[in-house]
């Protein structure tokens, strides 16, 4: 598969990377077919979270892949923490907790990155670099990033954490766009123009974060795919006739339109269907025209001025 620079690292991750939210619904047949499909296509970027399954999804996955030394070498390993029930906690006593849990759960010394998962308001910058420097001098965690913040927040950390923040995982997808729309209508009175995230799209292209879209398919929030929904008919009117010029499915272009900006983002897809997830690594080798990228962000109902 394509691959790309994650953030200002040297680490060169596909172009898609394959959610694990969902593994522990698989049975132990399923999961291993699924991650055995998955390395064939290329997909050996796992993103994980410590509260998927309260863990368990990282142990599904670890035994589904039958981890050791030589699968640990072939693949890469993602994963986040900071949610706790009824909070969030960036302290650094629950970063190192949370990271020996996480490392015990899937059978493996080191992380190749990890993501602070949803913005913590108590956060004290000067504990996180504290736990990041430990991390990376023990080789337990290798390169680091963040989760749903933006760029205020992402530049709070870097006023004390010396290493690169080289990713910032984000809802996008077609009909979740909105860090894309403000950009069109600046300066403007719609409601599309109002600044929700302190224009995270452009600072992450200006500093060099890999942004990775999560729910690349969903519709607000965990609220359905819009794909094959009847209440976005012209979007999939338009995605299908598309699709249909690729001979792909709807499901690569939908991946497609996002790998097209050029801000070489690297989408997070959650789906345990062996059929999609081969679907969405198409995405990976097309390249939709400029005509075509916007065609679709009109047909999502996307004005331009």
């Amino acid at each position: 598969m394509r691959t790309i620079p994650l953030g200002t690292s040297k680490l060169e991750v596909p172009v898609i990377a394959i959610g694990c939210m969902r593994i522990g619904s698989l049975d132990k047949l399923q999961a291993e077919r699924f991650v055995q499909t998955a390395l064939e296509e290329g997909a050996n970027f796992f993103d994980h979270a410590d509260i998927y399954g309260k863990g368990s999804c990282e142990e599904v996955f670890a035994e589904a892949i039958q981890m050791s030394p030589s699968v640990r070498e072939r693949i890469l390993l993602q994963s986040k923490c900071g949610i706790r029930p009824g909070m969030f906690d960036f302290s650094k006593e629950h970063i190192l907790h949370a990271v020996v849990g996480i490392l015990k759960r899937l059978k493996t010394e080191y992380l190749d990155v990890l993501l602070l998962h949803r913005p913590d308001t108590l956060v004290e910058p000067e504990e996180v670099a504290e736990a990041f420097d430990l991390l990376e001098s023990t080789g337990k965690v290798r390169h680091f990033g963040v989760s749903n913040q933006n760029p205020m927040q992402i530049q709070l950390l870097h006023k004390y954490v010396k290493q690169p923040i080289v990713a910032n995982q984000l809802q996008l997808s077609i009909m979740n766009a909105t860090m894309i729309s403000q950009g069109f209508n600046v300066n403007m009175e719609s409601n599309s123009a109002v600044n929700r995230d302190g224009s995270v799209l452009d600072f992450c292209r200006l500093h060099d974060i890999t942004i990775q879209p999560w729910s690349p398919f969903q519709h607000g929030f965990f609220e359905g795919s819009f794909l094959g929904n009847e209440k976005f008919h012209e979007l999939n009117k338009k995605v299908d006739e598309i699709a249909a010029r690729y001979e792909v499915s709807n499901t690569t272009i939908a991946i497609a339109w996002l790998l097209r900006h050029p801000a070489n983002m690297q989408p997070v897809i959650g789906t345990t269907n062996i059929d999609r997830m081969k679907d969405c690594v198409k995405a990976a080798h097309i390249r939709l025209t400029r005509e075509e990228w916007y065609d679709i962000y009109r047909a999502a109902g996307n004005v331009l001025p």
